[in-house]
């Protein structure tokens, strides 16, 4: 059973699930698990660690599956050396996210690898189909982790009518389920990215007591501001703000955050402790509005096999309803 879409063709899946480039907890077990059970996986090279990223990109040499190596555009910037280092490994697919991919396209199109863009917006996915982006990730606001305020509902047929058939569109922000992937595909959407789901599985490198607090949320249980950014003493461009778990630090700074700025050397030490200790009532949990969907912890090839039965047995559903209405409007 494979769900064939223009994505799976163009990435060499069999699924159209692809698994979001986590900044450090999408290594290369999760990208490795995803991709072996047909979906596709992308290592996440976040803000560019560079020996975390020599150490996992090593790995990846021994995978059997395509995969995909992603990077927050404008912190690549800062260290551009840091997409040799990725290219060398000859990924399927290089994923730039929050930024002009225009400077990078040329090298990454020379070394044979498609570019996905992620774009929150038609300025910006009109920037990436300039630079020659083979794939858009249409992310909505439900996504975990950075995002900005376009619906997943408003953005992804926005960005599929933009795209016009040039190149397939990806929905991301707020999808756990087959229910999701086959409610995308309905809006034209050619697969799904998923990042909260794939946290919540054992490949994933996030500590367990994160994976369990993601299980024990419900849903309207998350965040999006720019507290836990601060208080990392990390500042993001706009629009970009960050979808977290609520918890005791989010509740304590919302709507105080220039008194935080006034205290920042005292709070950001204090959650850099919290973080070291795994103390999840002040660390952030990055995660997305999928929360109340996720209840268990599985192994990642299980959960692309999951949410790709239930898809198609749905879109099969679907189809079966329309030939069947079509056979009794013929008499």
């Amino acid at each position: 059973m494979a769900i064939d879409t223009i994505l799976t063709a163009r990435l060499g899946a069999r699924h159209p699930i692809l698994s979001a480039p986590m900044a450090r907890i999408a290594g290369a077990r999760l990208v490795t698990a995803v991709g072996e059970a047909g979906g596709f996986g992308i290592l996440g090279g976040g803000y560019g660690d560079k020996a975390w990223l020599e150490q996992e990109t090593v790995k990846l040499k021994s995978c059997r599956a395509p995969f995909g190596i992603g990077f927050i555009t404008w912190s690549l910037a800062k260290q551009p050396k840091l997409l040799d280092v990725a290219l060398g490994v000859r990924p399927r697919a290089i994923m730039l996210s929050f930024g002009d991919p225009r400077p990078f396209a040329p090298a990454i199109k020379a070394a044979g690898a498609l570019l996905i863009c992620q774009v929150q917006d038609e300025g910006m996915a009109r920037e990436a189909l300039e630079a020659g982006a083979d794939i858009l990730i249409a992310q909505g606001t439900e996504a975990g982790g950075h995002g900005a305020s376009r619906t997943t509902l408003d953005i992804v047929p926005a960005m599929v009518d933009l795209a016009a058939g040039r190149v397939p569109v990806v929905a991301a922000g707020g999808i756990g389920d087959g229910r999701g992937l086959a409610a995308m595909m309905m809006l034209g959407a050619a697969g799904v990215l998923l990042g909260t789901r794939f946290y919540a599985s054992v490949e994933c490198d996030g500590q367990e007591e994160a994976k369990k607090r993601i299980c024990a949320a419900s849903s309207g249980s998350t965040v999006r501001g720019v507290v836990f950014d601060w208080s990392r003493n990390i500042f993001w461009p706009a629009p970009f703000t960050l979808r977290s778990l609520v918890n005791d630090h989010s509740r304590r700074w919302t709507g105080h955050e220039v008194e935080l700025m006034h205290n920042i050397a005292v709070v950001t030490g204090e959650y850099a402790a919290a973080r070291a200790a795994g103390d999840f009532d002040i660390a952030g949990v990055f995660a997305g509005e999928a929360v109340g969907l996720i209840h268990d912890i599985p192994k990642a090839g299980e959960i692309v096999e999951r949410i790709a039965l239930e898809a198609e047995q749905i879109l099969q559903g679907q189809r079966n309803s329309a030939m069947m209405s079509r056979a009794v409007a013929a008499g």
